[in-house]
């Protein structure tokens, strides 16, 4: 006799039905009811499968960073800091805008309007923010070892500076951006770059 009965739901496409359902309204505004009917299963099969309402929305963030986030590690293996943040924004705006999902990120855009029972959920989000901004200070920190980055320049400030505009072009985007305003805003937060400096800085010694 078979050990047990086969799900008969596709796991990969349940969790994708989750993942646009919770990218679209929000944790808090994301009822089990409305889960269940977008993945197709049932209250028991989603416990079962996945945990409770909270298990679930945290297994969909990983999937969120695996997939429709994941130009975030890609472009942090650019040659150059520069170049890393120039595919970092170009990725960002591709995501955001992309017409397979909704718009906007879901780091941010999952709990900003949400209760005391939604702060757990909020928590998991934040720490998921600052794990995006640790890897992109990182980069900055091998860069700055590197002579890539000049060495007046604090790693951890210019990556809070990169990461706020990422998470703008996100509410932006919600708010009904458009491609070619939201590559406006990451032309002009370029000209910030602090590269000039140093080359300015240069010119100075000679």
């Amino acid at each position: 006799m078979p050990k047990g009965r086969p799900r008969e739901f596709d796991t990969e496409k349940a969790l994708d039905a989750a993942l646009l359902l919770f990218w679209r309204h929000g944790y808090e505004g994301t009822s089990l009811s409305a889960l269940t009917e977008a993945m197709g299963i049932n209250v028991p099969s989603l416990y079962a499968a996945f945990g409770n309402k909270e298990a679930l929305f945290k297994k969909v963030l990983d999937r969120y960073m695996q997939r429709p986030a994941s130009y975030l590690p890609n472009a942090l293996k650019e040659p150059t800091a520069r170049k890393a943040v120039e595919k970092l924004f170009d990725g960002a705006i591709e995501m955001v805008l992309s017409p397979n999902h909704p718009d906007g990120c879901l780091l941010v855009q999952g709990a900003l309007a949400s209760g005391p029972m939604g702060e757990p959920v909020s928590q998991e989000l934040a720490r998921r923010r600052a794990g995006a901004e640790a890897a992109v200070r990182c980069r900055f920190e091998r860069a700055t070892a590197d002579g890539d980055l000049p060495s007046h320049v604090d790693p951890e400030k210019l990556a809070r500076y990169i990461i706020t505009v990422l998470w703008g072009m996100s509410v932006q985007a919600a708010g009904g951006a458009s491609r070619a305003q939201l590559r406006e805003v990451a032309r002009v937060a370029l000209l910030a770059w602090p590269e000039e400096q140093r080359e300015k800085g240069a010119m100075r010694h000679k």
